[in-house]
């Protein structure tokens, strides 16, 4: 009669272990306050405390560990229609741990196109007292100085405003990227002109870097950049729109969410005089 043979693991086998157990290890301690938060929540769920019905998200776990990692910054939102009516009076913190600052709100679109909740999320920010923002979503292909008016007939800012904003983010369809580049200019000295004070300039990361850069290094930047992994604010970046996937209290959905790379005081310095 044979003798069995003892079974030998595969080193791949072994391999892939060791390697998931640091995968597991790395990513336990790189999100550790996301996940301490999470356990928390789950903690006062099974013990029947009084806690808001939400289902923490792995964006939420990763929002908390940017916010943490940042704690010593500036907070903030930006809304527009698609969160529909927003209870302003408990729009007050992020994950019950941070302050809401700041809110940029959307207010127009194009040459005719104005958002319908403007007027509301106008007031309510400031009623709130939160410092707030307009900002223009820009259509390439449409006029620029047109673009311009909608804006201006649409947003009286006043003392303790944030600058307005140029949303640029699509290419344009009918016209080459330097003649773009020639519009948004023109939008922003007409704003500039109008109301006193440069414009902000938000966009995505790479849309920046690869087409903006050179013309409007001068400009406050909002930096829009989701990726997960990413978790450091860029030197140039003085806003950072980091997630599109926040949860907060008053307001129905995912809403953006933003870091100022300065204190509240140094946001200040940022707003209209």
């Amino acid at each position: 009669m044979s003798k069995r043979k003892p079974h030998k693991r595969s080193p791949y086998l072994l391999y892939f272990i060791g390697v998931m157990l640091l995968l597991i290890t790395y990513f336990s301690y790189h999100y550790r306050h996301g996940i301490r938060y999470y356990w928390k929540v789950m903690e006062k769920k099974w013990s029947n405390e009084v806690v808001e019905e939400t289902k923490i998200t792995k964006f939420d776990i990763r929002n908390i560990e940017v916010m943490d990692r940042y704690y010593l910054k500036t907070f903030g939102l930006d809304v527009s229609h698609y969160q529909s009516e927003i209870d302003w009076q408990n729009t007050h913190t992020m994950y019950s741990i941070y302050p809401i600052d700041f809110v940029f709100i959307r207010a127009t679109m194009g040459g005719a196109s104005q958002d319908k909740t403007f007027k509301a999320n106008w007031s309510g920010a400031k009623e709130n007292n939160l410092i707030r923002g307009a900002y223009h979503f820009y259509r390439p292909d449409e006029s620029s100085t047109t673009q311009a008016e909608n804006f201006i007939a649409t947003v009286r800012l006043e003392k303790g405003d944030l600058p307005p904003v140029l949303d640029i983010e699509n290419m344009p369809r009918n016209q080459s990227m330097e003649r773009l580049i020639e519009g948004l200019k023109n939008w922003c000295t007409l704003i500039e002109t109008h109301y006193g004070i440069q414009p902000i300039i938000y966009t995505s990361d790479r849309y920046y870097e690869d087409f903006l850069i050179e013309h409007f290094a001068s400009h406050v930047l909002w930096i829009a950049n989701y990726n997960f992994f990413v978790q450091e604010m860029k030197a140039h970046w003085h806003f950072w729109q980091f997630s599109e996937k926040a949860q907060i209290p008053g307001i129905k959905g995912p809403v953006d969410v933003n870091i100022f790379n300065g204190t509240k005081d140094d946001l200040k310095s940022f707003l209209v005089k």
